[in-house]
């Protein structure tokens, strides 16, 4: 990566940091998707039930594979081939899993954390339950204010979330927001963490990679 921009990074990720910090979070700086994963691996502990919210970013990482050959547990409901009852039950139980592995859909550089879900059960294991929660996130998922959260995520996360799931849904066609009233409507449960919830371990990985939507 040019030097140049890859200072723009950092600079960024830093004063992320330090704003997640002064809230109480805990925040750090990645350099690579290897790192983090080093960064998370600190945090493994034999016997884990292991929770895996929709994210690519975490799925990006390659983690989840070097996990389940080592045995541990891992709630994902996004495996194929899994009924719908499966689906909800796997949803349930990451809200009490030991490790909640997930992504942030924005973080500002005032140190919040904005994220907009469907149905909702990512946003209610980061708020309470696991005992532990690491959201790891791409530099590209920092933006100024929790405004210009709401705005990426609607213009861009989940028109582009949509079109990879092909659910039916306007922002999909259009590629761009259009406050729909849609039956398959993918945004309905809008999350903003000002400072880290107070009974629950948070810590938030920074990458200075693009990852994710």
């Amino acid at each position: 990566m040019d030097s140049i921009k890859q200072w723009w990074i950092e600079e960024r990720a830093r004063k992320a940091v330090e704003k997640l910090v002064a809230h109480d979070f805990g925040a750090i700086y990645a350099k690579t998707k290897e790192e983090a994963v080093q960064e998370i691996w600190k945090h493994i502990t034999p016997k884990q039930k292991i929770g895996v919210g929709g994210s690519l970013s975490v799925r990006g990482l390659g983690v989840l594979e070097k996990l389940e050959a080592q045995g541990y547990p891992i709630y994902d409901h996004w495996k194929p081939g899994l009924s719908k009852e499966n689906i909800l039950e796997i949803r349930k139980v990451q809200m009490t899993c030991d490790l909640f592995l997930s992504s942030a859909n924005a973080i500002t550089l005032n140190g919040e954390l904005v994220n907009i879900d469907g149905i909702g059960n990512r946003v209610n294991s980061i708020n309470f339950g696991p005992g532990k929660v690491i959201l790891v996130a791409g530099y590209n998922k920092i933006v100024k204010d929790v405004q210009e959260g709401i705005e990426r995520i609607k213009n861009v996360s989940a028109p582009l979330n949509a079109r990879r799931l092909n659910i039916d849904v306007p922002c999909a066609k259009a590629g761009k927001c259009v406050d729909c009233n849609s039956p398959n409507r993918i945004c309905r449960v809008l999350v903003i963490h000002e400072r880290k919830p107070s009974l629950t371990d948070v810590l938030i990985i920074l990458v200075g990679e693009e990852l994710g939507f």
